[in-house]
């Protein structure tokens, strides 16, 4: 099993997640962050950290949000592999609010 990163880290791309990931499995665009499922252990780590509820273990992604699954290994193909602390973007805190996480 793996973990997925869904809709509500667009516009927030707060990386708590990557400073706990133990195997560097989180890659990222401008917009938000992406978990590759071949290289994730299923620690779970990740989650607890995430301030926006973006992050699932793959068999809790609730239905609405099962497109992520796909997009999530798609998108990690492309993208550089993020595993360090960066600034969230500008609109994470206001977008964390929108979401009702702040």
């Amino acid at each position: 099993m793996t973990f997925v990163v869904t809709s509500n880290c667009s516009g927030c791309r707060f990386t708590d997640c990557v400073a706990v990931c133990p195997v560097d499995c989180f890659h990222g665009d401008q917009a938000m962050l992406y978990i590759n499922p071949e290289v994730c252990i299923d620690c779970g780590a990740c989650v607890p950290e995430c301030p926006v509820d973006a992050i699932f273990d793959e068999g809790s992604v609730p239905e609405d949000l099962q497109i992520w699954l796909s997009i999530n290994e798609e998108r990690v193909r492309q993208l550089p592999v993020v595993n360090a602390r960066e600034t969230p973007l500008l609109s994470a805190e206001e977008t964390a609010r929108r979401l009702g996480f702040r």
